[in-house]
């Protein structure tokens, strides 16, 4: 007998478990996108997946764990950051694919909701650091890493630090919508940023009493989300970022109102820059 001619057909195509996977991923970030996290149900996962609700609750308890994997997905597609010989590039390359993506569609909305969750839920609040947080982190401190292997910046660099003061106004943009996020803007802050770096580093500046090399600082980092897990903590409180992002508006509203009225007490007359010529200026230098 020939077994060729009783072997049982090769399959073809994914499994369909798989297929319906990424359906309901693809289903759940557009209606993210579409109607934030507060609007989405698992009713309308399932009505634009086409499929039933019990497949949906077989791979994610709550919309939040879902809306947490459909997130990843969309960006898991963004160019990992590449190797140019220097950290700034490095940093360009990391980060200017990951705002154009975030700027595309209102991603921001869907970021912040899931913060919010992670206010009051420990269990999500690890589930987001863990899938959505520390892979870009890692990425990184990877490019920070080569740059102490290059002799660019010294070994006690606080990497931890430098991934936030790189990463937080990108943030800050995203959250609040005050003002444009692109490439102009990535630019200027990692040029801000390495200004500092570089500089501690050219002048030998070792950390003082108290202060912690990038490692250390993250393992105190993970030490700290433990204790938040034990106390039954998420997240830190947003209302105090809230209230930040009040004061510094309010604090910009009084720096223009104060040069507004200098200006006018002396007779000088006031000129009100145009954002759009000013822009143009930035980006033909």
């Amino acid at each position: 007998m020939n077994r060729d001619a009783t072997a049982a057909p090769p399959r073809r195509g994914r499994p369909r478990s798989e297929k319906a996977r990424a359906a309901i991923l693809d289903a759940a970030a557009e209606l993210l996108l579409e109607r934030g996290l507060a609007a989405v149900s698992m009713d309308a996962v399932a009505a634009r997946a086409e499929v039933s609700k019990a497949t949906i609750y077989r791979w994610w308890p709550t919309k939040e764990t879902l809306a947490l994997d459909a997130l990843y997905r969309e960006w898991a597609t963004v160019p990992p950051a590449e190797d140019t010989g220097s950290l700034r590039g490095d940093l360009l390359s990391l980060a200017c694919p990951w705002v154009r993506r975030a700027s595309m569609r209102p991603y921001g909305r869907v970021i912040a909701a899931l913060l919010t969750e992670a206010q009051t839920d420990p269990v999500f609040a690890r589930e987001y650091r863990a899938r959505f947080l520390q892979p870009r982190r890692d990425q990184a401190r990877a490019v920070f890493r080569r740059a102490i292997a290059r002799g660019e910046i010294t070994a006690d660099t606080n990497v931890e630090v430098a991934l936030d003061v790189v990463f937080g106004p990108v943030y800050h943009r995203l959250l609040h919508g005050h003002a444009a996020l692109d490439e102009l803007f990535v630019s200027d802050v990692i040029d801000t940023a390495l200004g500092g770096i570089f500089a501690a580093s050219r002048s030998g500046t070792r950390p003082a009493a108290g202060h912690h090399d990038g490692a250390h600082l993250h393992d105190e980092q993970q030490a700290h989300e433990e204790r938040q897990d034990e106390d039954g903590g998420a997240l830190p409180a947003v209302r105090g970022v809230a209230v930040a992002g009040r004061r510094e508006d309010h604090e910009e509203h009084r720096g223009d109102r104060r040069v507004h009225d200098q200006a006018h007490s002396l007779g000088h007359e006031v000129v009100v820059p145009d954002p759009e010529v000013d822009r143009d200026a930035r980006v033909g230098r």
